[in-house]
């Protein structure tokens, strides 16, 4: 069983969450794809989801590649849960004109989480979730990264 590695030294986040494939197939290709090799990617708590670190994949890790391509709601959620990695898509210029596709990863740790933005809401694809027995550290390792601010976390291929 595949899952994704995710750390972040200062918090103390390390945890494993496995993928789920049969659910969100396209997605979980994407992330695959892309994470072929470890990527360190820019954590910040987000503003308008509610208790999410969220991790937009860089523009440059996107040029060029065969993996950036748009990608379908799959395994759709509106309103994640705790342990719930989330892939949101969103299409070139539908963010305030941006001409960039944005793929976001987002880390869900506590209740009432929304994927409702500026834009309108944004269904996102649950590709991964955490154990149970994993979410408490979890949450706790992503209040601290609330309270630090801006991080960078690092997103591996792993065996679960």
């Amino acid at each position: 069983m595949t899952a994704i590695g995710i750390t972040e030294p200062r918090s103390g986040l390390s945890v494993k969450a496995v993928l789920l494939p049969e659910k969100a197939p396209e997605n979980v290709a994407f992330l695959k794809a892309y994470l072929a090799t470890p990527r360190v990617v820019p954590g910040i708590h987000a503003m308008w989801t509610g208790p999410e670190i969220s991790c937009p994949v860089p523009a440059a890790d996107l040029d060029g590649q065969s993996y950036a391509r748009p990608l379908p709601a799959e395994n759709a959620t509106l309103t994640p849960q705790p342990g719930d990695i989330v892939l949101s898509y969103v299409p070139p210029r539908m963010w305030s004109g941006n001409p960039n596709a944005i793929f976001d990863i987002g880390l869900f740790y506590g209740q009432g989480a929304r994927l409702l933005f500026p834009i309108g809401w944004l269904a996102g694809s649950v590709v991964a979730q955490l154990p149970v027995g994993e979410r408490d550290g979890f949450a706790a390792a992503c209040g601290i990264i609330r309270r630090n601010g801006a991080c960078e976390i690092t997103f591996s291929l792993a065996e679960a």
